[in-house]
């Protein structure tokens, strides 16, 4: 890999990693493509009365834990999770919920499996975040998925008991552009091994864990296919340095590191799946662990439903209850609707990760970045009902005598949700890339400008046929027919919006696409914006198919509030598709970075004081590597 590879070599890194079959139908590739097909989530898959039993019995001993156990105020005071509710977590089989029971694990379905992360993050963030970073990212998940039968025996009933484990992706300069890791995992002379060389950064469980996986690049070379690849490292071996523990706005009870490796030996049967696998596991891993950070967002906007409605009721001014002044009950009809949205998307996405008859990989990065998204609006609109108690900490209102509400720890807690596991701005890419992948496989050679006359235009006449048949199917559908989707009852009309829409998104997208062919790719908020009225729809559609499963008027009442708060938004974006300031504010953000405003700064002064906010790292990793690639 390119010591600074270029936007085409980091493109083709990402491209050679993504999950490029469709063996399975997908609701939401579907939706993207103009095609509503309810028939994939709805009526819900149920959970087998065994499955039910077994997550119902560890929620209640996990219920009792948390609040006969765990004090979350220390946590909060002590920025640290106390090792006695670690150990408390451990012989719950906490660490093992997701691992299969013949490995020594509880054996969880995703939908419990997310409501035990829910319900300890209502306790304090703190412990959901350290038990999915172990669970749905750290080692268990990627082994379970992609080990070998040896390394599971192994190490799946470690981890389900025993191991705290964390995922190493992340380093000080790179981010979401793999093709820039510089980690580096170089054969051993003798041929028995690898030695591990670089620095991990935002490694949560990193300063506790007892074993990790990390990714590291693999020269290639004779007998070597190179790449980046996964590795299993016990924490505990010669060479591992944990630098930092890295301190942040919220979730302060996490073990976060920064992470040295220096000739660190790994042997061969470490490696997971072969060489070059590393960001393959790492994708396929988050396609079903990223639900649990929806599934926590979920349960701070239900948390946060009932701190403003509770205050809404007992707070007076002018006579009456602050939620009867028409500002503040637009707040709560607000968060009500959201709250009842997020938790229909968790519910819908996880149901359709244990039936394993879908492929979920659009519907759990929607989830993912709907949930962070408008769970981070819920928790804003909560701090302005609570008004300057929403500010103060617990702390500082039990010192006064009140009840201490961690409204302010909410928001710091909820903000990391729209970075982590992938940023907004990378999860819209992300999820653009697979909705449009439809439309680059029967036409991206006709987009590509670097493509030959001649095979552009015999790619012109296979896109002609596809699109000859596919775009005249976008121009009437059941959405039309006032009587359709009556099983959804009154929820029925908010049904035919969802199908009008998927109709109307593909036909916008072909349209962008024939206006600006290969350069749509470069257009981040445009596509951010087809995938959010996307994300919309889905929204819409899990919380008609949540409340009719429910089967409570009082369900159907917040999904049809939910309905029409999603469809004004979706309609607004519709409009910003076509309407916009993007090449404007692009322009003057170029500007802004050549210099041209800085004398709007001369006033500042700045704590931080001079110099680069990034400095260089690990050069010696990089020149190793480089040395052994040429």
């Amino acid at each position: 890999m390119a010591a600074n590879p270029t936007y085409e070599q980091s493109k083709q890194v990402a491209e050679e990693s993504r999950e490029t079959e469709w063996t399975q139908p997908s609701f939401g590739k579907e939706l993207f493509l103009g095609s509503f097909r309810p028939d994939l989530i709805h009526p819900q898959p149920r959970e087998a009365p065994e499955v039910t039993a077994r997550g119902e019995e560890f929620l209640g001993r996990l219920r009792a834990f948390l609040t006969e156990r765990v004090d979350p105020f220390q946590i909060e005071r002590d920025a640290k999770i106390p090792g006695d509710v670690l150990d408390g977590l451990k012989q719950l089989g906490a660490l093992g919920m997701k691992v299969p029971v013949e490995y020594g694990g509880l054996g969880l379905s995703q939908v419990y499996y997310n409501k035990a992360l829910a319900l300890a993050g209502t306790w304090h963030s703190s412990i959901s975040t350290l038990l999915s970073a172990h669970q749905s990212i750290g080692l268990p998940e990627p082994l379970r998925m992609f080990g070998s039968e040896e390394q599971k025996s192994e190490w799946l009933p470690k981890v389900a008991r025993t191991h705290v484990s964390a995922f190493l992706l992340t380093e000080p300069d790179v981010g979401s552009d793999p093709a820039r890791m510089s980690t580096t995992a170089i054969p051993t002379e003798d041929g028995r091994g690898f030695r591990l060389n670089g620095v991990k950064l935002w490694a949560t469980n990193g300063a506790i864990a007892d074993v990790v996986i990390v990714m590291a690049v693999v020269p290639k070379s004779d007998g070597h296919r190179g790449g980046i690849s996964a590795f299993i490292c016990p924490y505990d071996a010669q060479g591992i340095t944990v630098e930092a523990r890295n301190e942040f706005m919220g979730l302060r009870g996490i073990e976060n590191s920064l992470t040295r490796f220096e000739d660190v030996f790994v042997p061969n049967d470490s490696l997971i799946a072969g060489e070059g696998k590393g960001l393959r596991i790492a994708l396929s891993t988050l396609n079903t662990g990223r639900l649990a950070l929806p599934a926590i967002c979920s349960a701070m906007s239900r948390y946060a439903l009932k701190i403003a409605r509770e205050w809404s009721g007992e707070r007076r001014q002018w006579g009456v209850p602050i939620g009867e002044h028409d500002p503040v009950a637009q707040h709560l009809a607000f968060i009500a609707g959201s709250a009842f949205g997020i938790e229909a998307v968790v519910d819908v996405s996880s149901r359709l990760a244990d039936d394993k008859r879908n492929d979920i990989r659009i519907e759990a990065a929607l989830a993912k970045l709907y949930a962070s998204e408008l769970g981070w609006q819920v928790i804003d609109a909560m701090i302005q009902v609570r008004g300057g108690r929403g500010y103060e900490t617990a702390e500082s209102l039990r010192r006064r005598g009140e009840k201490p509400v961690p409204a302010e720890q909410l928001l710091r807690d909820m903000r990391i949700n729209r970075i982590f596991e992938g940023s907004t701005e990378i999860m819209h890419l992300l999820i653009a890339r697979e909705a449009v992948d439809q439309h680059l496989a029967v036409a991206g050679d006709v987009l590509d400008p670097k493509t030959a006359i001649a095979e552009k235009a015999k790619a012109a006449g296979k896109a002609g046929a596809f699109y000859a048949k596919w775009f005249p199917k976008l121009a009437v559908g059941s959405g039309m027919k006032p009587g359709s989707f009556e099983e959804f009852g009154p929820l029925a009309e908010h049904m035919r919006y969802v199908e009008r829409g998927s109709r109307k998104l593909a036909r916008s997208t072909f349209y962008l696409m024939g206006r600006y062919q290969a350069s749509l790719e470069q257009r981040g908020k445009l596509l951010g914006r087809i995938v959010d009225i996307g994300a919309e729809l889905y929204a819409i559609a899990c919380a008609c198919v949540y409340a009719t499963t429910l089967d409570r008027e009082e369900a159907r009442e917040l999904a049809a509030l939910f309905a029409r708060q999603a469809r004004r938004r979706a309609d607004r974006l519709f409009g910003e598709l076509w309407s916009n300031d993007d090449a404007a504010q692009y322009q003057t953000a170029q500007h802004l970075l050549a210099g041209r405003y800085t004398w709007f700064e001369d006033d500042v002064l700045d704590p931080a004081g001079e110099g680069p906010m990034i400095p260089e790292h690990e050069p010696s990793a990089r020149r190793q590597f480089e040395e052994a690639t040429k």
